[in-house]
């Protein structure tokens, strides 16, 4: 494994038991809550609500229980509203990680964000200690057996994207910061429509991670995307394969 990143996160987790499925969509209905709160309930109007409805259908969550979620909103029984903020710090070896936690509860999510590095060698920073080790790149990320590849990546260079690469399951687009939106509205213009769209921090480098410090990194990992306050995970560790 080379680096961390948020779809390789989502595809994983796939894969995992129904309890960890429910984790997902714990983290979705979390999106789809505050994308239903700004911009209403009706996914024709609100292209980031259409976005984390086609997540949570690539993550077998059945459609009534996302209508049910939406009606939920929409008649103001929600529950508290979600905030978002980003946690950076080092984790063993020197690696660095960025952390985006959407969470109802900030007290609760600090808490546990702290432990986690405490307990596997590492701590959290003030903001700007790694972000500069990392570029913010749009990802947009397609369902592999709904398209073509040939045509996804012909549109996605029409439409100013500045890389194409194939994954098992899923085409990724990644575009400048400053291409984000309008090669989404291009590539949405032509009938592309993604699974799920962030912004990301992309590693410069990576910090190759020795054996001694390997599964506290992995530990640390897991536990953040276990976390039902964090929403992605960046880091620049690389494993040695041989």
């Amino acid at each position: 494994m080379s680096g961390h990143s948020k779809w390789n996160n989502i595809k994983r987790k796939k894969e995992k038991t129904d309890a960890q499925r429910g984790k997902i969509f714990t983290k979705i209905g979390r999106e789809i809550s505050v994308a239903v709160k700004q911009r209403g309930p009706d996914p024709a109007s609100n292209s980031k609500l259409k976005e984390c409805i086609a997540k949570a259908k690539y993550n077998n969550v059945p459609n009534e229980k996302i209508n049910q979620l939406i009606k939920k909103i929409s008649s103001g029984n929600s529950g508290a509203d979600c905030e978002s903020f980003m946690y950076e710090g080092y984790g063993p070896g020197g690696v660095a990680f960025i952390v985006s936690i959407l969470t109802d509860n900030r007290n609760r999510a600090s808490s546990n964000i702290r432990m986690y590095f405490s307990k596997n060698g590492g701590n959290l920073g003030a903001p700007g200690c790694v972000s500069f080790m990392f570029d913010e790149k749009g990802v947009i990320l397609f369902e592999k057996d709904k398209y073509s590849e040939d045509d996804l990546l012909n549109a996605a260079l029409d439409s100013g994207a500045s890389d194409f690469q194939t994954e098992d399951d899923s085409y990724i687009v990644i575009t400048e910061k400053s291409d984000f939106d309008s090669v989404k509205k291009k590539l949405s213009s032509m009938n592309f429509e993604p699974f799920s769209s962030e912004l990301a921090m992309i590693p410069n480098s990576y910090v190759k991670v020795d054996e001694d410090n390997k599964k506290k990194v992995q530990n640390l990992v897991d536990l953040l995307e276990d976390d039902d306050d964090v929403q992605s995970v960046w880091s620049n560790y690389e494993f040695d394969e041989n």
